[in-house]
């Protein structure tokens, strides 16, 4: 990655809200084909390659419903808060280094970009306000996603290394976002994993939430014995917590689960992974 002045990075926030830009990231030899590089989006044309991945992900993987702003690209997904993010990159790097293509990407809105666009994105399906004591310096993950030839975990360990080092750099403490489970079975297995989660990794009674359309949990099987989704048994791990109970979304056909994590809180291990 290239070292960026701040003028010239025309999707970020970083010069309004004082925080450094985002340091060099070291390359790491991971999953196959080739290796793999780890940077922040400096330009559109960045942004639109984490777009493709994610229509890829979301439209062509998953089914969902991508709602498009007017004049939007053909497949792309693209929403009114992505101009406000920061877009974290991974892609292949071919012969002599050449990049190649984004095989994962997460977008990150910051507390002063939150405030310009007008609120978080997990507020459009969440009460969050048991949260604003944290706002200052909590920020919001989404729109995570990984080509399926790359799940073995070398790309998600990429991302969350430069995650922590971009909120350890800032003076950022708390991330949280929406962890999607999907409902193609009609969300049995969703409602199931929130009542098992609801015992084990429930966030204490202050920092709980709301969901605006919630799952119907009631009306669904939710007594079978189920194992989360990697990515949010890698949350779990780090000492995420669950904020509530899962809205429905009906566009991306998922249950969404409210998250959180803590710096703080993060277990001795992936300190010493992430930040030591």
């Amino acid at each position: 990655m290239r070292d960026i002045p701040l003028s010239t990075l025309p999707y970020s926030d970083l010069r309004q809200a004082k925080i450094e830009p985002p340091q060099p990231l070291a390359t790491t030899r991971g999953a196959a084909p080739g290796r793999l590089d780890v940077c922040w989006a400096t330009s559109e044309g960045e942004v639109r390659e984490a777009q493709q991945l994610r229509y890829r992900v979301f439209a062509e993987e998953m089914g969902a419903r991508l709602k498009l702003p007017n004049g939007a690209p053909a497949g792309h997904d693209i929403d009114t808060f992505d101009p406000f993010c920061e877009h974290l990159l991974v892609r292949e790097l071919g012969q002599h280094d050449r990049p190649g293509q984004v095989v994962g990407t997460y977008r990150v809105l910051t507390p002063a970009a939150a405030k310009r666009a007008g609120g978080l994105y997990s507020e459009t399906e969440f009460d969050l306000t048991r949260l604003r004591g944290l706002r200052a310096n909590m920020v919001e993950l989404g729109r995570s996603c990984i080509d399926p030839a790359h799940r073995s975990g070398g790309v998600i360990m990429l991302l969350w290394g430069a995650l922590a080092e971009f909120m350890m750099r800032n003076n950022l403490d708390t991330m949280m976002g929406c962890a999607s489970v999907s409902m193609c079975d009609g969300g049995h297995f969703a409602a199931s994993l929130w009542k098992q989660l609801e015992r084990t990794h429930l966030a204490g009674i202050e920092w709980q939430v709301q969901p605006r359309l919630p799952l119907p949990v009631d009306e669904l099987r939710h007594d079978l014995g189920v194992e989360a989704p990697p990515l949010i048994k890698g949350y779990l791990r780090c000492g995420a917590r669950i904020l509530g109970a899962p809205a429905w979304d009906p566009d991306f056909n998922t249950a969404d689960l409210p998250m959180m994590m803590r710096l703080a809180e993060l277990p001795a291990r992936y300190r010493r992974h992430f930040i030591e």
